[in-house]
């Protein structure tokens, strides 16, 4: 699916992919009755077969296609628990740090404040545009930078030291896995798959012997509408952090709102 479609708003994207199918319908269904209906040897008493054919293609592409959308749905509910469990490290950590004697506690404390501002204010927004965003190390480095300078002076000091170095660790898991989110996506094959099935299915459609071109050309259309907003549904959630659907930053203006502005 071109990548420009994805950034577009998802009632404009849905747009195209509907008119586009229809178009198809319409003018393969206008072809087909002119140049291919005239020479086939058919009658009345085919329309059960034809009628079997194009419910055997629905199915079996209606099949796919749900199953894909499933896919595309669990697969997008992943990462949006992936964002959760990386904001719920910052705040784990944020706690840890906040039981640091001074002056280390606060400068601990506006170092992951940074560093949400700045995933809340620049990553996010990059993301959404399907770059990667790499000032997040920054921000990283000068906080494990600041807690190994930390020495413990008593074993109630060594124990939290040790528990946030570990915090830290999970952290910085937590953030490669969103990362390595941005990756998400279809297969090309499986896009092939939805396309093209598309197009047989519809095309299955324009061998009916209708009397009325308009009654038939009704009927596609509507068959169209149904296909693309199908096809619209995988399309928004095929990219987590991108469209309308995209997953958001929410996740981290709770923590910061709630914890580290307080």
């Amino acid at each position: 699916m071109p990548d420009f479609l994805y950034r577009l708003p998802l009632t404009i994207s849905a747009s195209i992919v509907i008119v586009c199918l229809c178009l198809y319908s319409i003018l393969g269904m206008l072809a087909t009755r002119r140049w291919i209906l005239p020479h086939l040897a058919t009658d009345e008493g085919e329309s059960d077969f034809h009628g079997a054919m194009l419910q055997a293609v629905m199915v079996f592409y209606g099949l796919a296609v749900a199953l894909i959308a499933v896919s595309v749905w669990e697969t997008h509910a992943e990462v949006s628990g992936t964002v959760s469990h990386e904001a719920s490290r910052i705040a784990g950590i944020y706690r840890d740090v906040s039981s640091f004697p001074e002056p280390k506690r606060t400068e601990l404390q506006n170092e992951l404040k940074g560093y949400t501002d700045y995933l809340i204010e620049e990553a996010w927004p990059l993301q959404q545009k399907g770059v990667y965003p790499t000032r997040g190390v920054e921000w990283l480095n000068r906080f494990q930078a600041s807690l190994t300078s930390f020495e413990p002076s008593n074993e109630r000091e060594n124990a939290l030291y040790a528990e946030s170095l570990a915090a830290f660790n999970r952290l910085i898991d937590a953030r490669r896995l969103r990362l390595d989110s941005m990756l998400v996506r279809l297969p090309p094959i499986l896009w092939f798959i939805i396309h093209f099935g598309a197009i047989v299915s519809l095309a299955s459609a324009f061998f009916f012997k209708v009397r009325d071109a308009r009654v038939h050309g009704i009927q596609l259309t509507l068959l169209s509408i149904f296909i693309g907003l199908v096809v619209s549904l995988i399309l928004a959630f095929d990219r987590p952090f991108l469209g309308d659907l995209a997953i958001d930053p929410g996740s981290y203006q709770l923590i910061r709102d709630q914890l580290m502005d307080l």
